[in-house]
């Protein structure tokens, strides 16, 4: 068997994972602080006939070798957290994270997630969700005679309440970063997860040390490039149509030695 057939092949559903990493990418352009994926690829073990630096006679040595390559593999998919454009929406309970950092939201089975997703609700209880209905960590509530909500960008919450002269503090949003964003479970919605290749979430407070600052009325929008995403899909759409070809060739060549016997 022609191994070029085979080889062919694992390029074929390399260039087929990249180009699902790029729909998904199009597909979430318009998405609240969505973060692209790239994919990552290495090549495959070699077979060597022949040992770079192997002993070719009492004399020499081979200064080359004979090693045959048998592919490529996709090693992982990585998600880029560069911050994404900020976006002025006027709501005031929309908050953009203009840095590092992340929001923290109990879900429903009791486990601790993190986003970047600002787009904030209110229950009716007053309490403060994300868009999924989702409560923040720590628990906000906002009492139902407030009104001009302000929130700092230290994540001081502060609003005008009926029979006070001066603004109330009714709480302060924290952020959590990781030594690895990267490696953070994305579980969809807006949603990561920690794992043992992020690191354990450090909690502070927004616009201190590392973190970011907050921008109350903004929301940070995807950090997907359109531009790029059709460029890659364009070098990927090549590179798939040279390895269908690889395969069309060597299976030519298959056929002229049946042929021929």
């Amino acid at each position: 068997m022609n191994p070029a057939l085979w080889i062919s092949k694992t390029g074929l559903a390399a260039q087929d994972a990249k180009m699902t990493a790029i729909s998904n990418n199009l597909a979430n352009v318009n998405t609240t602080s969505f973060k692209r994926d790239r994919a990552m690829f290495a090549d495959l073990f070699y077979q060597n006939q022949r040992t770079p630096g192997g002993q070719l006679d009492q004399n020499n040595v081979s200064p080359t070798g004979i090693q045959y390559g048998t592919g490529v593999k996709i090693v992982g998919t990585q998600k880029e957290f560069t911050v994404g454009s900020i976006q002025n929406t006027g709501q005031s309970l929309d908050v953009a994270i203009t840095g590092q950092g992340f929001f923290q939201v109990e879900t429903a089975n009791g486990d601790i997630a993190y986003t970047r997703a600002g787009n904030l609700q209110k229950t009716p209880e007053g309490v403060l969700t994300n868009a999924q209905g989702l409560p923040l960590i720590p628990q906000i509530e906002l009492p139902d005679n407030v009104k001009d909500v302000q929130i700092g960008k230290d994540g001081t919450i502060t609003a005008s309440v009926a029979g006070e002269a001066d603004p109330v503090e009714l709480g302060q949003l924290t952020l959590v970063n990781f030594v690895n964003p990267a490696g953070l479970e994305a579980i969809g919605g807006n949603l990561y997860l920690e794992t043992a290749a992020s690191g354990e979430a450090v909690e502070g407070v927004p616009g201190e040390e590392a973190f970011g600052q907050l921008e109350q009325g903004s929301l940070e929008g995807s950090n997907v490039q359109v531009v790029e995403e059709m460029v890659d899909m364009i070098t990927v759409q090549r590179a798939y149509e040279m390895n269908a070809k690889m395969v069309s060739a060597a299976d030519d060549m298959l056929k002229f030695v049946t042929q021929s016997m």
